[in-house]
């Protein structure tokens, strides 16, 4: 594997506990690998000025300003100020699921956290709403550096347990966030799809851009059991013994059936969809994120 792919892949997170370690470690290597890429040398036009926070870019700071006025501002350009995203993370049961180095909770919190440090180290407002049934922690948008914080504490504090209800909390989120920007979706989506696409019409309607992370675990994705076994339900008391080659190519095509069906509801009404494997290296994930930003501004301009 190469080195690259080695940096970002979920054996090596793993191997770093804490959130917020974590979100550095896959941003700045993000970053670093694309500084040559077609996304830096953007025409970006200058908006206007702020009074320099510690931890700002030195290279930001007009020094020409700072020789006439003996005061450090930072120079703010359209896109820095364009984007404020919600981040809305499934803390459900089936969450728990994973046979890999990270579990589903643990592979969405990694991605949730890495997209924060990466809003705010443009300077852009990210907040965080974890929810199962209902939203069980929030954090406010905000684009202060510090703020990372609050939203790794908001993910901490919602360790997987309930169903999940995603209509119910993306009709509440709708309520919620009356202004206009970004939202990313992160969950297994194991629910009834007709309840989801209402609340995402809901989203819609208020005029937010839509990004939405599938994140379901390899062997969700390939049923790899063989041999008598027992599968038991993280949501339900249900509970079945069988032989799993049996049932292999009824699920498959089950779930074929059902990634088609939200695919194309999310390309009817325009939001970005990823479909994200536990195993997958995080990098990807971000790239994806990356690309529908730039499309967004596009649109925009």
């Amino acid at each position: 594997m190469p080195d690259s792919k080695r940096f970002f892949h979920p054996e090596t997170i793993r191997r770093i506990t804490r959130l917020e370690l974590r979100a550095r470690h896959i941003v700045e290597g993000f970053l670093s690998g694309l500084h040559r890429s077609p996304y830096f040398g953007q025409s970006i036009e200058f908006l206007q000025h702020r009074e320099y926070a510690p931890g700002d870019d030195l290279r930001h700071v007009d020094w020409k300003v700072w020789a006439r006025q003996d005061r450090m501002y930072v120079k703010q350009y359209e896109e820095d100020t364009n984007l404020r995203c919600h981040l809305l993370v499934d803390v459900s049961a089936s969450m728990q699921y994973g046979n890999g180095p990270l579990n589903k909770y643990d592979y969405e919190c990694t991605l949730a956290t890495s997209l924060a440090y990466l809003l705010l180290r443009h300077q852009d407002a990210v907040g965080c709403l974890a929810f199962d049934e209902q939203v069980r922690s929030q954090a406010p948008a905000r684009s202060k550096r510090t703020h990372l914080e609050t939203v790794v504490r908001s993910l901490s504090v919602a360790e997987p347990r309930d169903k999940t209800r995603l209509d119910r909390v993306l009709k509440n989120a709708a309520e919620m966030l009356p202004r206009r920007g970004m939202i990313v979706l992160i969950s297994d989506f194991l629910v009834d799809l007709q309840t989801v696409f209402q609340g995402l019409r809901m989203l819609k309607h208020r005029g937010h851009e839509v990004l939405i992370f599938h994140v379901l675990d390899d062997d969700e994705l390939d049923f790899p059991f063989s041999g008598p076994t027992r599968f038991e339900g993280l949501e339900t008391v249900d509970h079945l013994n069988c032989n799993p080659r049996a049932l292999r190519d009824g699920y498959l095509e089950a779930l074929q059936q059902f990634l088609t069906e939200l695919r194309r509801h999310c390309a009817q009404q325009n939001f970005d969809y990823s479909l994200v494997r536990t195993r997958q290296p995080l990098d990807v994930s971000l790239v994806s994120y990356l690309s529908s930003r730039m499309g967004t501004r596009r649109i925009r301009h």
